[in-house]
């Protein structure tokens, strides 16, 4: 199966290559690709096979469902089969996306979900890219296969991900919101900006999402720091680029959100993903 390494912003397997996931008689088929991107998307799409999306590196957002998705560190996006997707990426991207034919991990929730992803688990979904498409289902990679669902059933489920509205004026908003998270502007501020009564964005939020918009944000906040913590940045330089004064404010909601500051957590997440 491919590994491609992509250069002109496109994450589909080059057309010369005769390979579709979808099209692989076995009950996994998967393909890598790396490239450097300052932004790009895949439009909404759906697939007959269940889908495993990974990122080891840079930017990946999805969006499923009601809810988007920037994939967080040592964990994958989760894509039941004919639920509508749609993915874009930046920076220095390096993917994974594996596909199971129905059923062969009925363990594994039928709606969209985050799932933490052991270095095992890593490595074998790697190991994939690289076996034939057409696998021996009785020589080594076969058995590969089969280690890989085994650990894929036993993945546990997080509950990081960011509400996705349907309403167009709070889609605005957090798009606004993901493309400068460091803007600290309120409901009411956002209600000015867009001639809307502030009570209205308020009560359309909390039916859509079941959040307010402070809890909403905070959840953003959380996802885009998990993942800049883990790729090395500081504790201040994340505060900063979040929009608050400093390191301390930025702990304290942190820790009131997830019951522990952030080294404590990505450090406790690195040993049970071990």
């Amino acid at each position: 199966m491919p590994f491609f390494r992509l250069d002109n912003g496109d994450l589909r397997p080059d057309e010369s290559i005769d390979f579709n996931p979808e099209d692989v008689p076995r009950a996994i088929a998967a393909f890598g690709g790396e490239m450097v991107t300052k932004g790009t998307e895949v439009a909404m799409h759906a697939h007959s096979k269940d889908e495993l999306v990974l990122a080891r590196r840079g930017i990946v957002r999805l969006e499923a469902g009601r809810n988007m998705w920037i994939v967080p560190p040592r964990c994958a996006v989760w894509i039941p089969g004919h639920v509508a997707h749609g993915v874009s990426v930046a920076g220095n991207v390096e993917v994974y996306c594996l596909f199971l034919e129905p059923n062969a991990a009925p363990a594994l929730p039928r709606q969209c979900c985050t799932l933490t992803i052991s270095p095992l688990l890593e490595r074998l979904l790697v190991h994939a890219t690289h076996m034939p498409a057409l696998y021996d289902l009785d020589g080594p990679d076969g058995r590969i296969a089969a280690v890989l669902l085994d650990q894929l059933s036993l993945a546990p489920v997080e509950e990081l991900r960011f509400p996705m509205p349907a309403d167009s004026r709070l889609r605005r908003i957090a798009s606004a919101m993901m493309a400068d998270p460091s803007d600290r502007a309120t409901i009411e501020d956002w209600g000015r900006r867009m001639a809307v009564a502030p009570r209205t964005l308020t009560r359309i939020l909390q039916r859509e999402t079941g959040m307010s918009f402070g809890r909403w944000r905070q959840q953003l906040h959380i996802l885009i720091a998990l993942q800049r913590l883990d790729q090395g940045a500081s504790v201040h330089a994340v505060a900063l680029d979040l929009g608050y004064e400093g390191a301390s404010a930025f702990v304290t909601m942190f820790r009131k959100a997830l019951g522990k500051p952030p080294a404590r957590y990505l450090a406790e997440r690195r040993v049970l993903a071990h």
